[in-house]
């Protein structure tokens, strides 16, 4: 045991409660002010009686400190000789005595398992055979002239990545950068997402995470990130090995290097972000940070203490608590502030706004505390509106200024085009077109009640979690076996088809119909009223061959595969032809546009050219609707005619007149995602007359 030096009365310090972590000392606190060695350390730790600090500067030995001072659960001190760039962490003791000064104490690199606790607000760890040490970090970078890109919600399609994956098996990205952040931001990468027409780019967690015990046990790894340890810290490894052997600060630059370079090719950077658990698990599993300075208070617990899970992942934070909202709130702005970050995209964001009764409340003081901050009210702010607690669906009802994941949407899409086609070709019957129309104008009575417009609906197909455009086509079942849970992991209830052979197939006519049906998904999302999020290598057809939960797959099966088939550059050519279709058709409409919410700019009508009528919406033998799209000058933007039906339909498109009763412009047909696009592409029907639409196919006009 380590004895004091002396008594303990004389050990208080001048030290700051604020701000948490590590910082300058403040003048006035006694400590050297200039010299950069020295250092506040502030921890919120409520449930420790007294708390040390190891800590070594590079080559040096570790030392301990107690914090002497605690103010409202949060122990603080002044330490000297603490330079940027060492190691810490922390220790909790329930001893009277106290380390008042750096005391030397055995290489704690040589204790094993985990003896020190990561500071809440470390700015990066140290990670060495499972040893795990904050870094003191400086923030210094020059930026430049960046400027943040701030596209408006209403011009806004956002491309989920993974860091990893987008770049690992690129071959014109050098093999030293493929699945970085350097990789992420290398000129061939820059120029797909330039030439696909994504505005924002939102990367899967890149906050420092750790792998869960039973993927450790099975040699797999976490591949997606949702297991973070830190939240203050990048995740050092997606940087290249060169700035891991140079150091936190290489990595950390490489980080910001990568916002800036993306900064300047005009795209947006979105964070998902993990604060709903922590990789500390359940209440059996290994003390990192939170559970060992405070466990109760950090995670939410009942009357009995045991954990409240509403997260599937063993522990729940709690915002119910001040501090657990600060740190949170703290975390967010740093990444705006030191790294440029654009936005944030929430997972299981429910979590984050239950009451004390554990209930979803939208005026959740986190939400509250957010609206009123004016540097986080000025980013994108996304929830994924759910999680696995009771009542934990709540699409359509986070407040202003926040946008959700619309499951709604991508139910109903993946439902009219897939599983409806699959019952219709057993003989059976598909629904009918409402819900699909519901999804292309935005959901529009979804969000109403929050006062949100269309513009709340961030519309998908999918997503990270889930199959793959290509293997929503090509599945009907889900292949999870290489996960390691006999295929009971990931969802049962995907609304696919794989139109008559599961997986690959080399039947031309079952190529082409699948082809067929991924352009429709494509088109459907790029069509509609609200904000479309891609999922990347959907633009090339990527399939992860069944699987559709490839959380623990980094390999080739949830990579990137740029290899160019036939089908993949079909694929690629049809989005960005959809893309490019879509801002054609925003850019005619007024610039807020969909944000009002008139009703006079969609007119619905049915396949000879007259109104939908009630049974109609409701028949789900009536498979063909046609959506035109006005705007606030009286002009008509364009027209969407859709047939879910299994039969060629000869239409008549809507008769529009002048004021003076003459027929207005002539329609172009400028997509068809039928096979016959590139020989029908600019046909020209006059409004009124009569027009071919082939089965299952979408035909886009404009005037």
């Amino acid at each position: 045991m380590v004895m004091p030096l002396f008594d303990t009365a004389s050990t208080k310090d001048a030290s700051s409660a604020y701000p948490l972590g590590v910082s300058v000392p403040r003048p006035g606190s006694g400590a050297d002010y200039g010299a950069q060695s020295s250092a506040n350390v502030a921890v919120y730790a409520p449930a420790v009686e007294n708390l040390e600090i190891a800590y070594k500067a590079a080559g040096g030995d570790w030392h301990l400190q107690t914090l002497p001072n605690v103010t409202h659960g949060v122990h603080h001190g002044i330490v000297e000789d603490f330079p940027y760039g060492s190691l810490y962490g922390f220790r909790a003791t329930s001893k009277a005595e106290t380390l008042p000064l750096a005391v030397p104490v055995v290489d704690l690199d040589d204790d094993g398992g985990q003896p020190l606790l990561l500071d809440p607000y470390g700015r990066a760890v140290d990670q060495r055979e499972g040893f795990l040490t904050s870094v003191r970090m400086a923030g210094d970078f020059d930026w430049g002239d960046d400027e943040q890109p701030r596209t408006q919600w209403r011009n806004t399609i956002i491309y989920e990545a993974h860091v990893r994956g987008q770049s690992m098996l690129h071959p014109d990205v050098p093999e030293v950068l493929r699945g970085t952040y350097a990789g992420m931001a290398h000129p061939a990468i820059i120029e797909h997402f330039k030439s696909l027409g994504i505005t924002s780019v939102q990367l899967l967690p890149v906050h420092f995470h750790l792998d869960e015990l039973h993927l450790q046990n099975l040699g797999l790894t976490n591949y997606w990130g949702y297991n973070t340890a830190a939240f203050f810290a990048p995740h050092a490894a997606y940087a290249t090995q060169a700035a891991q052997d140079a150091g936190p600060h290489a990595v950390q630059n490489e980080f910001k290097g990568m916002v800036k370079l993306l900064h300047a090719a005009g795209l947006e950077v979105i964070l998902d972000v993990v604060y709903n658990h922590t990789a500390e698990g359940g209440p059996d599993g290994q003390a990192i940070s939170f559970r060992g300075l405070g466990e109760d208070t950090y995670y939410r617990t009942d009357g009995h203490g045991k954990y409240i899970d509403t997260t599937g992942c063993g522990n729940s934070l709690n915002f119910g608590q001040p501090r657990v909202v600060q740190l949170v709130l703290d975390s967010l702005r740093y990444w705006v502030d030191e790294f440029h970050i654009d936005g944030f995209r929430f997972d299981l964001a429910v979590t984050l706004c239950r009451n004390a009764d554990n209930e979803f409340d939208p005026r959740h003081p986190f939400l509250v505390a957010v609206a009123a901050d004016p540097v986080l009210s000025d980013v994108k702010l996304i929830a994924e509106p759910w999680d696995v607690g009771y009542g934990g669906w709540q699409t359509g009802r986070f407040p202003g200024g926040w946008v959700d994941w619309n499951d709604h949407f991508r139910d109903g899409v993946r439902s009219f085009w897939l599983a409806d086609r699959a019952a219709i070709e057993a003989g059976g019957h598909g629904g009918s077109v409402a819900r699909l129309a519901d999804a292309l104008s935005g959901s529009a009575g979804l969000f109403e009640a929050s006062g949100r417009s269309r513009l709340a609906s961030v519309n998908l197909i999918t997503a990270h979690d889930g199959f793959t455009l290509n293997d929503l086509v090509s599945y009907d079942r889900k292949h999870n076996e290489a996960n390691g849970e006999q295929n009971r992991d990931g969802h049962g209830d995907n609304r696919s088809y794989n139109h008559g052979v599961e997986g690959p197939s080399e039947d031309e006519t079952i190529v082409a119909q699948r082809a067929q049906s991924r352009r429709n998904l494509m088109a459907s999302l790029m069509i509609s009223l609200g904000v479309p999020m891609i999922t990347a290598g959907d633009e090339l057809a990527r399939t992860q061959q069944g699987n559709n939960n490839a959380y623990c797959q980094d390999n080739p099966l949830a990579w990137i595969d740029w290899t160019r088939t036939p089908e993949s550059a079909e694929m690629l050519r049809s989005t960005k032809r959809y893309v490019r279709l879509r801002k054609e058709f925003l850019a005619s409409q007024p610039h807020d546009f969909p944000a009002r919410d008139e009703q006079s700019y969609i007119y619905w009508f049915d396949h000879s050219g007259q109104p939908m009528s009630m049974d109609q919406w409701n028949d789900p033998r009536h498979r063909v609707m046609q959506l035109l799209l006005g705007s606030d000058d009286g002009t008509v933007a364009g027209l969407v005619v859709v047939n879910g039906s299994a039969s060629d339909v000869k239409i008549t498109l809507p008769e529009l007149k002048n004021d003076d009763g003459t027929p207005q412009r002539m329609f172009e047909l400028r997509l068809t995602t039928s096979p016959l696009h590139e020989l029908r592409q600019g046909s020209r029907v006059a409004s009124g007359e009569t027009d071919l639409i082939e089965a299952n196919s979408i035909n886009i006009y404009r005037t």
